[in-house]
């Protein structure tokens, strides 16, 4: 049955259709033309011939589901996971890895030249250590019980809204992730009746074990300092890259010759903790009081007595330091949707003397890279970091200064 609100142009709905893909986009969908029309498949691999079928047409491009591969690409590999292409999570496992940090690189360049208007060159993607194994913290989820039975634990199924996946192993969570989720599995489903609406389940994986409930405190270790936190709270979540990771961005902040530093967003205080040992003094500030404690906690248990944590909106920071913009560097690692234009007019007005702007999200990090370079700000290296190994996602470090 055609949905009611489908737009028959320029394709019938689930026309199917045998294209060339030629690109990837940054969402890990494949990209065809057909007569200049742009048609996304997911899952099809740079060089393919696919059979798709069409399912939805917009404005200027078309979606279409994969139905078969006609010609596969000599990187495409056998996914690990019985549920990729049906799980959410993940977009990469049928590439080989190689490529898949070679594409993500590509994407961020393609971002800079078509969303920054600039020209510049991405250093090669730092790799992970570990392909698979690798993530320390799943959330599963399941719905409402209907009929007093929890229907599937597990994650979004790709193409919906909040339809589940039933997921008994993740192969990119590591060894106690897993073994942890089949007792978490069958402690929710027997005790069913407690769930009059739907949850979330959380595990982390830390130095002091497998975590389930939010509140209780991890404790991790990156490079030669020691990090506690509340497992429910942000932290990144690749352990195995996490030490090299922080340490280019301290190289990073250290190069500019700065005495100190101010590190916005800070949460638990990753960064400017692992470079307080290079500047006379740090401040950091984040939103939540509760990381700010949990920052100042890690601090202390770390002997470092120069490090000053404050509970404010980073739009408020540059009021609470007393340094001069030309002796500090900023380190900057805001969440998905980037900073706020109105804390980048203070930091410009700052001017400090390096920024170390760190982001999950390379799309809302070239949006922010448009008002620095017309802030006078140069782009020095782009540096990205693959945390999320078989998915769309990265980590990209931008080394800015005036």
């Amino acid at each position: 049955m055609v949905p009611r609100k489908f737009v028959a142009h320029p394709f019938a709905y689930h026309q199917e259709l045998d294209v060339r893909i030629d690109n990837l986009t940054n969402e890990g969908s494949g990209v065809a033309r057909v007569d200049g029309w742009v048609v996304f498949v997911p899952f099809a691999l740079p060089g393919e011939l696919v059979r798709c079928r069409i399912y939805r047409n917009h404005k200027n491009y078309s979606n279409a589901d994969l139905v078969e591969v006609l010609e596969p690409s000599s990187e495409r590999v056998t996914a690990p996971c019985p549920l990729f292409g049906t799980c959410g999570g993940c977009q990469y496992q049928h590439l080989d890895y190689p490529k898949q940090i070679e594409w993500k690189r590509r994407q961020v360049e393609e971002l800079l030249k078509h969303m920054a208007k600039i020209e510049h060159p991405v250093l090669p993607v730092i790799a992970s250590p570990k392909q698979y194994e690798y993530r320390s913290k799943i959330t599963p989820h399941f719905h409402r019980p209907k009929a007093g039975e929890i229907g599937a634990i597990g994650f979004l199924r790709v193409g919906t809204r909040n339809a589940m996946v039933d997921v008994e192993q993740c192969p990119i969570a590591m060894p106690q992730l897993n073994e942890q989720l089949t007792v978490v599995r069958a402690e929710a489903r027997a005790n069913q009746e407690a769930f009059k609406n739907g949850a979330t389940l959380l595990m982390r994986a830390a130095v002091n074990g497998v975590l389930t409930k939010a509140d209780q405190i991890a404790i991790e270790q990156v490079g030669e300092v020691k990090f506690e936190f509340q497992a429910g709270d942000f932290f990144q979540n690749n352990p195995f890259i996490l030490a090299d990771f922080v340490g280019y961005a301290v190289d990073e902040a250290k190069a500019a010759g700065a005495q100190y530093l101010v590190d916005a967003y800070c949460g638990s205080g990753l960064f400017g903790i692992s470079a307080a040992r290079h500047f006379q003094e740090v401040i950091g500030v984040e939103l939540s009081e509760s990381a700010v404690r949990k920052a100042s906690h890690n601090a202390e248990i770390n002997g470092l007595t120069n490090c000053r944590f404050l509970a404010a909106d980073a739009r408020e920071i540059f009021k609470e330091v007393p340094h001069a913009g030309k002796d500090t560097v900023v380190i900057i690692d805001p969440p998905r949707a980037g900073c706020s234009e109105e804390f980048l007019q203070q930091l410009f007005a700052f001017d400090p003397k390096r920024v170390v702007y760190i982001s999950c999200n390379p799309a809302t990090q070239m949006r922010d890279l448009v008002l620095f370079h017309e802030a006078g700000f140069k782009l020095e290296k782009v540096q990205p970091f693959d945390l999320f190994p078989q998915t769309k996602h990265l980590e990209c470090v931008m080394t800015l200064s005036r």
